[in-house]
């Protein structure tokens, strides 16, 4: 892990989807500022290792597998999945060096409801996970949920920016204004009981904003909960009936600078999937509509002005900025973690 304070350890972090990971596939990508190796093995078992060789720091995912290790492109070196040494080619027989005494960083890595958790420990020396990545809350015969439609952008902002974009409930008819979700002429006062659920907040089950046309096509009773958890995860579960859709939205870290936001739906609803080639364009410029305003947003932020945050819209911001707070300290001090928000109902227009 970085020393940025912005980003949070001994977490899960989404990192992409299993799909995406291919049988044989290295691939690189930047986590929470370390450059980290996404792999597969032809057998179908996937590993994360650190993606720099503990020998002259070439990234190993400009390399190859071969006989089930990870074989560096600069001098051969072979790593097995939990980042231990396999193998030297330039060592001979008589020399006195072990290979299995080198090693590179690894992480946990879990492969769940189609989704790849890597868990970011504070000591990388010791990265044990101490809880467990958080279940898609949809409801499946054998358990397990699939993805049924994926949408990713780079946002170029902190974490920070992006999270607090995410769960901010006044934007919307401003920043999505839409024939199709908000129009600024839709604006009416809006009151939600909100509670405090595991490493988060929760907007308990309600009645989905007669202004947002999208809902309307789901049809039926609707009811819908949006759940937020640290580092920066929100779940949107909406039900009619037997008919359940759940869009999880997950925000992960890059670097300082960059952040990807991943949009993923799932549905119990088999008519949905017809609709899937209609849902990919309003989706994507939904999700271009946040990532916009962070770019407008930074134009403003190069010069370091303060920010406000008002009662009651942006609480949610506040809760955000504390539950990091009170994560953050848990961490540093080995005490239990202690959830600061309080039951509240939230008022504002939008």
């Amino acid at each position: 892990m970085t020393g940025d304070v912005s980003i949070l350890s001994n977490l899960w972090y989404m990192a992409g989807l299993s799909s995406s990971l291919k049988r044989g596939q290295l691939r690189r990508i930047m986590l929470c500022g370390e450059p980290v190796l996404l792999a597969r093995k032809v057998t179908g078992e996937a590993f994360v290792l650190r993606d720099i060789c503990p020998h002259r720091a070439a990234p190993l995912s400009a390399g190859r597998f071969k006989n089930g290790h990870v074989e560096c492109p600069y001098h051969g070196w072979q790593f097995r999945g939990d980042g231990v040494c396999a193998h030297i080619p330039s060592v001979l027989q008589d020399q006195d060096i072990v290979p299995e005494r080198i090693r590179v960083d690894s992480y946990p890595l879990k492969e769940q409801d189609g989704l790849l958790w890597v868990f970011m420990a504070a000591d990388p020396k010791n990265p044990r996970p101490t809880l467990e990545p958080p279940r898609i809350p949809i409801a499946r015969a054998d358990g397990a949920a699939r993805p049924r439609f994926i949408e990713s952008q780079i946002f170029p902002c902190e974490v920070d920016h992006a999270v607090v974009g995410l769960m901010d409930p006044a934007h919307g008819p401003f920043v999505h204004r839409a024939w199709w979700w908000r129009t600024e002429g839709s604006v009416h006062a809006k009151a939600k009981r909100h509670i405090p659920s595991e490493r988060g907040f929760t907007m308990v089950g309600h009645k989905p904003s007669s202004n947002s046309f999208a809902y309307r096509i789901l049809g039926g009773d609707l009811t819908t909960e949006i759940r937020f958890e640290l580092p920066g995860l929100r779940f949107e579960h909406i039900k009619a009936g037997k008919r359940e859709v759940l869009g999880f939205t997950a925000v992960t870290p890059q670097d300082k600078d960059h952040t990807l936001v991943t949009q993923v739906f799932y549905w119990t609803m088999p008519a949905l999937g017809l609709l899937r080639p209609l849902l990919a364009p309003f989706v994507r410029t939904f999700v271009g509509q946040d990532r916009k305003i962070v770019e407008l947003q930074n134009e403003g932020l190069k010069f370091s002005p303060p920010q406000m945050l008002i009662q009651d819209a942006d609480v949610p911001a506040i809760w955000y900025h504390r539950l990091k707070k009170a994560w953050a300290d848990s961490v540093a001090t080995g005490t239990p973690f202690a959830n600061p928000v309080q039951e509240r109902v939230l008022r504002w227009r939008s």
